[in-house]
C-alpha cells in the first residue's frame, strides 16, 4: 500500500465545487484511489495553505468540503517535532544553494516534507501541482500521473 500525501494544489481542486473540467478529473482521481489500495492523507500544512485563501474569499461551502476530506481521508496534524524537523530541512536546503522559498517566506514546502517524511513509511508520495520544489525534499509527483 502507498500512501499519499496531498500537497496545497490538488487539496484545493478537492475543495472546489464540481463543474470545472481539471476539478473533477482530481475528484474522479480521489474516488479511484481506494480501490486500488492507496492511503490518502490530508496534512495541517496543505489544509491551513488551502483554508486561509477559502476564509479570505468567504467560501463557506468549500471549507466545509475541505472539513469532510479531512475526516473522510485521514489528517496529520502538525507536531513541534515536525516543525523542528522543517526547520533543519530549510537549512540543509538552503547551505546546498536549493532554496524553496524566499528566506523570509514561512516555507510550506519544507513543512509538508517535514511531516511526510514522519510518517516513517516508505512508500510514501506527496501529490502535488509544483513537483519541482517539492522533489528536492521528499518523492513528490503530479497528482494526475498517480
Amino acid at each position: 500500500m502507498r500512501t499519499i500525501v496531498l500537497d496545497a494544489g490538488p487539496l484545493g481542486m478537492l475543495s472546489h465545487r464540481g463543474g470545472i473540467p481539471e476539478v473533477d478529473s482530481c475528484k474522479a482521481w480521489l474516488e479511484r484511489l481506494p480501490a486500488a489500495g492507496e492511503r490518502v492523507i490530508v496534512p495541517e500544512i496543505s489544509d491551513n495553505e488551502v483554508r486561509r485563501e477559502l476564509i479570505r474569499l468567504g467560501s463557506t461551502a468549500s471549507i466545509e468540503r475541505l472539513d469532510n476530506l479531512g475526516t473522510r481521508l485521514g489528517y496529520l496534524p502538525l507536531t513541534t517535532s515536525m516543525m523542528r524537523a522543517a526547520a533543519e530541512l530549510w537549512a540543509r536546503s538552503r547551505s546546498l544553494g536549493r532554496a524553496t522559498a524566499d528566506r523570509h517566506a514561512l516555507d510550506g514546502d519544507v513543512i509538508l516534507a517535514a511531516q511526510t517524511r514522519s510518517l516513517g513509511v516508505s512508500n510514501v508520495v506527496i501529490a502535488t501541482t509544483n513537483v519541482s520544489h517539492l522533489a528536492l525534499l521528499s518523492q513528490a509527483a503530479e497528482w494526475s500521473s498517480l
